[in-house]
């Protein structure tokens, strides 16, 4: 036509491309959303899953308690996998030793915490390091508030906040971990990714306790704070977070 014949071929060819440039976005962005969706219904799945074998595992131990009691014995129960531990000491008159292994625990703050699988070699590092340090067993709630709260991932060398699933899919999807469900079951059952994850999450920064500390110099066992308070490590965390 005469409209057409007026418009420049270098036009045309310039209109061409950016029509199938924005029908490739558009199918791009489809794809992105029932991907999305996708995912979303697999997570929620996975989730309702671990929530079914939480209940399950609480379950088998009262059921094995009721039991034991019947007979008139005790159940043993199945020893902690994992440890919160965290520094409650500053960096006054430390030994050269106990700074390099506070470092290689990653507790270079006051106040810092990590999780760490329970192994002889770490057990045997938190008994150098025990004045400058309490820990404990913590459990599943504990778990979930610290990432949940306090959660940072480490993505190249940088403090990411935990705000989107995305983050933990891009450092830790072929571990399988895609989402903040998937890590929180990771690091409660100490499952075979578990050092990944650990190394994954970001020393935890938390707050000084509501209405501050006793005597930090002292045991757990003695009034003090320090070493191991095994259980009652969440109650303590719960007036930091």
């Amino acid at each position: 036509t005469m409209a057409d014949a007026q418009v420049p071929e270098s036009l045309l060819k310039k209109r061409k491309r950016n029509d199938a440039w924005a029908a490739a976005k558009a199918a791009e962005a489809d794809k992105a959303k029932k991907d999305h969706k996708a995912k979303r219904a697999a997570m929620f799945k996975r989730a309702e899953a671990y929530v079914k074998e939480y209940r399950e595992k609480e379950r088998d131990i009262v059921r094995l308690r009721r039991e034991a009691r019947a007979k008139g014995s005790f159940y043993m129960e199945p020893g902690a996998k994992v440890l919160f531990v965290m520094r409650i000491r500053g960096a006054c008159d430390l030994h050269p030793k106990t700074r390099t292994i506070l470092k290689l625990l990653r507790l270079r703050q006051i106040h810092n915490g990590v999780f760490l699988r329970v192994n002889k070699p770490v057990l045997n590092m938190l008994k150098k390091v025990e004045p400058y340090i309490t820990y404990g067993y913590p459990n599943l709630k504990t778990i979930k508030e610290l990432i949940y709260k306090r959660g940072y991932g480490k993505v190249n060398g940088q403090r990411i906040p935990l705000t989107d699933n995305a983050v933990i899919e891009k450092v830790l999807g072929e571990q399988g971990i895609v989402c903040v469900e998937d890590l929180i079951h990771e690091i409660a059952t100490a499952g075979p990714n578990f050092k990944q994850a650990a190394n994954f999450l970001w020393p935890f920064k938390l707050s000084s306790p509501k209405g501050g500390y006793d005597v930090k110099r002292k045991h757990f066992i003695e009034g003090g704070q320090a070493g191991n308070r095994e259980e009652a490590i969440s109650s303590f965390i719960k007036k930091m977070c």
